[in-house]
């Protein structure tokens, strides 16, 4: 195990507990400490102004004009969490809001409704670093979650697995932790819940509830959504299961050897602590290990980008907005619209031949927006110390010193060299 350097270890905190660190971030001797102290950043952009939710059209142009609101509003409150990501002070907690977009996977492709998903992203915000039972208890009534895992239709007389097995599979347990009576009587205990679309109120319909007992993973009772997220949250499996996602998306695709799942484990403990699950996790000797490396996914690296090159979403002119997120798209990720429940890919799956072409493509229209001021000197020299990377390899610096004097051309490709994209 080699153990990186100071400026290294820094950096590596930066990126893994936030989007990459802004000029002088590096130098400013920023600990753990203070990034999980961090509370919400007040300072933050707000979120966008929505109107009331879309109309079903029953015209074409009716349907038209519905499908095109729909449309504006998603791009409204994408844009909004791109910027607020750039912008924030408390990069843990927009980086953990992240986290948990990408594991509670909702995607506004079914949604069709910017206020359901601007809301589930304020409640993964404002749960982000707390109990993990709460998050839990708030994703299972969340309005988005239950149209998106059909949970709305899921009554007493038919009941629908869909909520009930994600639940466990993806959000709770993990795979081979329950069995199919588990997900029948998950959805028993799920039933009944409506979404009133005007005011976003979730309320259980008793008449559609199945109140009798039920069996989950050897609990019985008469279970509903609540108390079934109780016995999840508190059964052995669940807290290794969460601390195995966070490891893999935060310190390595390598799985944590079993004295180290122990020690995470024990510190999220019984309170579900998600907290002091990362304190616990940046104290590891992995998290430090040169060894121990994350391929970044489109928008963090976008976002690390732009945190770099001093570039605000916001503003930037609306057609170069636009280009943004089509080229988000064309790399595979754009906020709000995860392909499946099951979330993004990590790892290998974001260097494909396709996905290095549209990265180059998505750098060139952000770097000639850059502050690229710090460029002195040796300009590929400065340009990695304005991304925080500590040296380039043989090769990379052969690719980057015949662009020594273009600096827009020089930042597109050293935002794309392996030690930028690879942390």
């Amino acid at each position: 195990m080699a153990v990186i350097g100071d400026r290294a270890a820094a950096r590596r905190l930066f990126e893994r507990f936030g989007f990459g660190p802004r000029p002088g971030e590096l130098d400013s001797g920023r600990t753990v400490d203070a990034f999980l102290s961090a509370a919400d950043d007040p300072g933050a952009p707000p979120p966008p102004t929505l109107g009331p939710e879309p109309k079903p059209g029953k015209d074409k142009a009716a349907k038209q004009q519905e499908a095109q609101q729909v449309r504006t509003d998603q791009q409204a409150i994408t844009l909004w969490w791109l910027d607020r990501m750039v912008a924030t002070n408390s990069p843990l907690v927009e980086r953990m809001t992240w986290f948990w977009h990408g594991h509670f996977a909702t995607s506004a492709q079914k949604v069709k409704s910017a206020r359901m998903m601007l809301a589930q992203n304020q409640t993964q915000r404002q749960h982000a670093l707390g109990d993990f039972g709460v998050l839990a208890n708030a994703m299972v009534v969340d309005p988005a979650m239950l149209v998106w895992l059909d949970g709305q239709k899921n009554t007493a007389k038919a009941a629908n697995e869909n909520l009930g097995r994600e639940l466990m599979e993806l959000f709770t347990l993990g795979v081979g932790n329950y069995t199919e009576d588990d997900v029948r009587a998950a959805a028993r205990a799920l039933t009944g819940w409506k979404i009133d679309r005007d005011t976003l109120a979730v309320t259980l319909v008793p008449k559609q509830h199945d109140n009798k007992d039920k069996t989950v993973i050897g609990h019985t009772g008469p279970l509903d959504a609540h108390s079934l997220v109780d016995v999840l949250v508190t059964s052995p499996a669940s807290p290794k299961f969460v601390a195995r996602r966070l490891w893999q998306r935060l310190v390595s695709g390598t799985p944590p050897a079993d004295d180290v799942l122990a020690r995470l484990t024990g510190a999220y403990g019984p309170n579900r602590d998600i907290r002091a699950l990362l304190r616990a996790l940046a104290a590891e000797p992995a998290f430090r290990d040169d060894g121990s490396t994350i391929v970044k996914q489109p928008v963090e690296w976008a976002v690390g980008v732009m945190r770099a090159f001093k570039i605000r979403p916001a503003t930037l002119p609306a057609d170069e907005q636009t280009k943004l997120l089509a080229g988000l798209r064309g790399m595979g990720q754009v906020p709000f619209l995860p392909p499946s429940v099951g979330g993004w890919p990590a790892g290998g799956a974001w260097l494909t031949t396709a996905a290095g072409l549209a990265r180059l493509q998505l750098a060139r229209l952000l770097t000639p927006h850059a502050d690229l001021a710090a460029l002195s000197g040796d300009p590929v020299t400065a340009i990695g110390t304005l991304l925080g990377v500590g040296a380039w390899s043989d090769r990379t610096r052969a690719a980057l010193t015949p662009l020594a004097h273009q600096p827009a051309q020089l930042a597109s490709v050293a935002v794309c060299a392996p030690e930028y994209v690879i942390s």
